[in-house]
């Protein structure tokens, strides 16, 4: 279970990292703001998505303790 979760942690970290870099680079021509304000949104939901990656592994942690 831990390195399952150290993997999705790790996995989702690097797509935020992605994320808003790809959507940094975007903001630097007008044409193309939309799309990272979209990169931006979606990197941020990543970056949500980390501490419930731990959520959910403690959640699995006390099931099988019961």
């Amino acid at each position: 279970i831990y390195v399952w979760h150290k993997i999705a942690y790790t996995t989702v970290d690097f797509l935020a990292a992605v994320l808003f870099i790809a959507g940094s680079i975007l903001f630097f021509d007008e044409r193309t703001t939309y799309a990272g304000t979209w990169l931006f949104l979606i990197g941020s939901i990543f970056f949500a998505l980390r501490p419930t990656t731990t959520l959910v592994r403690e959640l699995v942690y006390l099931r099988l303790r019961k």
